[in-house]
């Protein structure tokens, strides 16, 4: 029976392999991975490419293949006979790809003891919790990891075939066709299967968010109070950018407790789904009581499902910027935050580097309107002074200067550019 799966998915892996994909990982770095021998652990949203990343670090390998999202593969699952077929089948492979292995209950410990044996592992997983907190748990210091999100706005551009030489950046035909594809962008998202075939969207999408509730969230945790999870989620989708507090949650939505609510949370952003960012504060009692804001991986989400009536802008533009700090391995709660000024006025997002507030970032579709822009430079040079930090910028749709406010240079950037050139990545400091 074993045998049987594992052949049946060779034959998918086989398959997959021959596929054309956009690359998506530079060869320098794909020889690096593939040079140690710590696990390698590929974590990101459902069918964002996590596997397909996996395969082109793979595709010149001799590999194995097990695809743990395989209901017959879980069921039939035994550690000897799994091996046995694996190698009466493969024969003696360089290395072992396990995918989406959060669905294997006590996955850690075979992978543990497949590490101490000398198997080279690539895994992938859905669930960024769980991977996180047992591979620190049982694998401390054995393995490497990198999260992959749904396509980035770079990562269409090249998909689309558009070159951004130095001299046609600024060409009439080149920027219109660039913020055409950057309109598109912020509504649909990235998901690779939608930008390959935008029709498939929304079927796509609404389907996508029902099965990570169902197998992500529902099943896992047992959870019976059903309607409640999605009317959360609704709720969240809704909200997209906007601050909540689990008190206000917990009487809008008839939960019985805040504790549940707080539950139901953590439990929508372990599959990548929604991710929530604190305000930064001094103190961390202070970070703890505050609102938080809430954001969805993928702006596609927000098309499929949401009830607006007519595409808010602004907040696509927000969200956005958010998923391409994510990228960058900036870490909300960590080196990635909101901020209130003492006169309630309120920074996007703060960057911060060690102990230091590196740069603060405030995002708004148009600044045409005199008053908004009163108001994104006043929050700016507020939060400056108070924090010491003086890197301002304002991510815009297409507005290019620099603005002199109350001793503060800002810097004024259109979307696209700030999206396809690469800040400084805090983790590789």
């Amino acid at each position: 029976m074993i045998k049987s799966i594992i052949n049946q998915q060779k034959e998918e892996r086989d398959m997959l392999v021959g596929l054309p994909y956009i690359h998506r990982i530079e060869d320098e770095a794909s020889a690096k991975w593939l040079g140690t021998s710590l696990i390698k652990l590929i974590t990101g949203p459902r069918r964002s490419g996590k596997s397909v990343l996996a395969l082109q670090l793979l595709q010149d390998q001799h590999f194995a293949y097990l695809n743990f999202d395989d209901d017959s593969l879980l069921k039939s699952f035994d550690e000897d006979a799994v091996i046995q077929a694996l190698h009466e089948i493969y024969g003696n492979f360089n290395y072992l790809l396990l995918d989406e292995i959060q669905n294997l209950n006590g996955w850690e410990l075979w992978v543990n003891k497949l590490y101490r044996r000398g198997v080279n592992l690539v895994i992938t997983g859905s669930n960024a919790r769980l991977l996180s907190h047992e591979m620190a748990t049982s694998l401390t210091g054995r393995y490497l990891q990198i999260s992959v999100f749904p396509f980035s706005f770079a990562e269409v551009l090249k998909y689309h075939g558009v070159s951004l030489p130095q001299e046609a950046m600024h060409t009439p035909l080149n920027l219109g066709n660039i913020l055409n594809l950057l309109d598109t962008y912020l509504l649909d998202g990235g998901f690779p299967e939608t930008v390959l075939n935008p029709v498939i969207l929304k079927n796509y999408l609404s389907s996508l968010f029902d099965s990570i509730l169902l197998k992500d969230i529902l099943k896992r945790f047992r959870i019976r109070q059903t309607q409640q999870l999605y009317d959360l989620s609704n709720y969240l989708l809704a909200n997209y950018t906007n601050l909540y507090s689990c008190n206000q949650l917990k009487n809008d939505l008839n939960f019985n407790s805040v504790a549940t609510v707080q539950k139901f949370v953590s439990y929508l952003e372990e599959p990548y789904l929604f991710l929530n960012l604190t305000r930064y504060a001094a103190k961390i009692r202070t970070q703890q009581k505050a609102p938080v804001k809430t954001y969805i991986i993928d702006n596609g989400f927000i098309k499929a499902r949401s009830f607006e009536l007519s595409p808010n802008t602004g907040r696509l533009l927000e969200n956005a910027v958010f998923v391409e700090l994510l990228r960058r391995n900036y870490r909300p709660g960590l080196d990635l935050f909101y901020y209130r000024t003492r006169n309630d006025k309120e920074v996007d997002f703060i960057l911060r580097k060690g102990h230091t507030v590196t740069q603060l970032i405030q995002v708004c579709h148009s600044l045409k309107n005199t008053k908004t822009l009163k108001r994104e430079t006043d929050a700016l040079t507020e939060t400056a002074s108070e924090l010491g930090c003086s890197d301002l910028l304002i991510i815009t749709w297409d507005r290019e200067e620099t603005i002199e406010k109350n001793g503060w240079e800002i810097k004024v950037v259109p979307a696209w550019q700030w999206m396809i050139n690469h800040l400084p990545d805090p983790a590789a400091n």
